[in-house]
């Protein structure tokens, strides 16, 4: 099941809206009065959710995968089930995300001339995912479009598509599949494989999306998860407590990243970082959102 929502749909209801209320008002009124509601209900649409279905999923080490830490639970994994839900299409771009900020609702991130693999203000990289932001800066972002952050469970799920493989496409991952450091693959930066060659993120829909439409659920930048990091997690979770531990250290990060290696990239890999990046970068953080209805 898939939401999409495009600015003519929203322009053509605009119009049928004006339209029976008989409101008497020439064309190019209409037209001015249209696009003012569009301007005011086209942030809340400006990211595609797809609907993921309620039900169980097996969360955590894949059935033969031999690279799985402790935190990922027992090969095979726990049965998770998990409430419907909204996930965004995309990792959310540095031009949504600059929207946010316009509208006084986002801070600003580390940009590019803090760090240059930072993409905020980089030449060419609106089309490319926001980069080096903290988890309140995600959360901000997503409260705004009426969302939330992902929980983990939710988005191994939907990362997983159906499928109960270390990865998606199968037991191994390449450039072909995702933007990450295949330790292979040469680019415009001379002996340097990390982002696929290109030492950097890729814009949204450089690889093709999972069997649920979702794009760059492994690789390009890894994701912010709503969740604390515990241990444990995985039994919690499969107990139906889907948020987990109430307080932490670090935040869930998920789907590797353009300069992480293939084991990171694995469906089930936990990584985690401090929700206060403070002197560091997140250069290879991200995220999107998700909606309860």
């Amino acid at each position: 099941m898939i939401y999409i929502v495009t600015n003519r749909v929203l322009y053509d209801l605009c119009l049928f809206i004006l339209f029976i209320e008989g409101i008497p008002m020439k064309f190019p009124i209409k037209l001015f009065i249209a696009f003012l509601l569009l301007h005011l209900t086209q942030t809340a649409f400006a990211t595609q959710r797809i609907a993921v279905a309620a039900g169980s999923f097996q969360m955590g080490c894949s059935q033969g995968d031999t690279q799985c830490a402790t935190d990922e639970g027992k090969a095979g994994g726990v049965s998770v089930n998990v409430p419907v839900f909204f996930i965004d299409r995309n990792e959310v771009t540095v031009s949504e995300y600059k929207k946010c900020i316009t509208a006084g609702q986002c801070e600003r991130p580390k940009d590019h001339q803090r760090n240059k693999y930072c993409n905020l203000d980089a030449e060419g990289r609106n089309n490319h995912p926001i980069n080096c932001v903290d988890w309140k800066d995600a959360l901000a972002y997503c409260k705004w479009t009426g969302g939330r952050l992902p929980l983990e469970a939710e988005w191994e799920k939907a990362a997983r598509a159906g499928t109960n493989r270390a990865y998606p496409w199968g037991n191994n991952v390449s450039c072909k599949q995702a933007i990450l450091d295949d330790g292979v693959t040469q680019g415009s930066v001379k002996d340097e494989p990390d982002g696929c060659g290109e030492d950097r993120t890729w814009p949204i829909h450089s690889r093709a999306a999972n069997a649920l439409g979702l794009f760059d659920m492994h690789g390009n930048v890894g994701e912010w998860m709503g969740n604390w990091y515990s241990k444990d997690a995985l039994v919690r979770y499969a107990k139906g407590d889907l948020q987990g531990a109430t307080k932490g250290q670090q935040r869930v990060v998920r789907g590797g990243s353009w300069d992480e290696n293939i084991p990171n990239l694995r469906s089930s890999f936990r990584n985690v970082k401090p929700p206060v990046s403070g002197d560091s970068v997140y250069g290879s953080i991200g995220f999107r959102c998700v909606a309860d209805r």
